[in-house]
């Protein structure tokens, strides 16, 4: 199997090769990659993907389809004789992030991805805090493994002791996720230390690396940016849906771009992070928290980076007045410099989508 032409490009998203058939997942899987071969149009397009989903390529003349069965890593690990170029998308969960990125670099092949390094350290949740502590705002944070005979709940308890001790005017809540989980999968509020006793083993088995952080209240934004040796340009900012029920976490879409009058302070956050970051590339989200309180010492908080597309490329790629995709590959590939890129960013209209009865529901207006 070779790839030949000067302006061809293997591409793929992972849940559409690999033939996963989550619902909640497949409909926004389908939207991202079919937003990335719409940027691609002006490419000899190598596109790999499960027989379940062989009809995404429907419609593509400059498309050519691989179709495979089984796992996508184990195929990538054989089969990328000729291939030179790639771009892909992929989640954190799993490591398949990370293990994809590292598959490509030791068979040499140059992705307009984020380096396998970079993936790692935005997929462990707590590796990324350690990266950035100090560089910009983050809840306090820890890390647990889940033995089987509780002893992780009696050293978060001391944990929580000694956070409230430090702020005792303040009632301290926890929030409770996987070291490298997706959206709001698994995610546990413990408003108060005594819900500890419940049975979270069913959520997290003996086993599971955790992450313990302080829970800060306010609006869940995250910002879409470009990011290439060092240099971080944002596209825009974009609120969150995120729905509290009981004491778990539901992602349910958001909108994009969004205005508020915390921009500057937002802006400043994500940029700093992925500019301190290293290794990042392409297509990033940064996921933040704002919190308007006067009280409080900060008011945009760091959650964490998703060295990746995010859902939010699959809105922007609508309203865009320029390329994405074919900027971020001209910016790598040295063809457009930074200050050329900034100039054309711009776009028409706001995006709404919506989790919908397990599909991704997309409005333009």
């Amino acid at each position: 199997m070779t790839n030949t032409t000067k302006n061809s490009i293997l591409a793929f998203e992972y849940f559409t090769a690999s033939g996963e058939n989550d619902k909640c997942i497949s409909s926004e899987a389908e939207a991202l990659i079919r937003a990335l071969l719409d940027d691609l149009k002006d490419f000899d397009v190598t596109i790999i993907l499960n027989n379940t989903y062989k009809h995404v390529a429907d419609g593509y003349s400059n498309v050519n389809p691989i179709i495979i069965e089984g796992s996508l890593e184990d195929y990538l690990k054989d089969n990328l004789d000729g291939f030179e170029k790639a771009i892909y998308i992929a989640a954190e969960n799993d490591n398949h992030l990370y293990n994809i990125a590292k598959i490509l670099e030791d068979k040499d092949i140059f992705i307009y991805n984020s380096n396998s390094e970079a993936c790692f350290k935005s997929s462990d949740k707590f590796e990324l805090f350690e990266s950035l502590y100090g560089a910009v705002p983050q809840p306090l944070t820890n890390k647990f493994k889940i033995d089987s005979k509780g002893y992780w709940k009696r050293a978060v308890e001391n944990l929580y002791k000694k956070w409230q001790a430090e702020d005792p005017l303040t009632k301290l809540k926890l929030i409770i996720k996987p070291i490298n989980g997706v959206d709001c999968e698994n995610v546990v509020i413990l408003n108060d230390i005594d819900e500890l006793s419940y049975d979270l083993e069913d959520i997290f088995p003996p086993g599971s690396r955790i992450l313990v952080q302080e829970f800060i209240d306010g609006e869940d934004i995250s910002v879409s940016l470009m990011v290439h040796d060092g240099k971080a340009i944002p596209l825009s900012i974009n609120k969150q849906f995120v729905e509290i029920k009981g004491d778990f976490e539901r992602y349910l879409g958001g909108m994009l771009p969004y205005e508020t009058d915390f921009k500057d302070q937002i802006l400043e956050v994500a940029i700093k992070a992925c500019e301190t970051l290293e290794g990042l590339n392409g297509f990033v989200g940064v996921d933040l928290r704002l919190n308007p309180d006067e009280t409080d010492l900060y008011n945009v908080y760091l959650i964490e980076i998703n060295s990746r597309f995010t859902t939010p490329y699959v809105g922007l790629q609508k309203i865009a007045n320029f390329n994405i995709a074919n900027s971020i590959i001209d910016w790598i590939d040295g063809k457009m410099d930074s200050e050329d890129l900034e100039k054309i960013i711009s776009f028409d209209g706001h995006v709404e989508f919506k989790k919908v009865k397990d599909h991704l529901m997309i409005e333009v207006f």
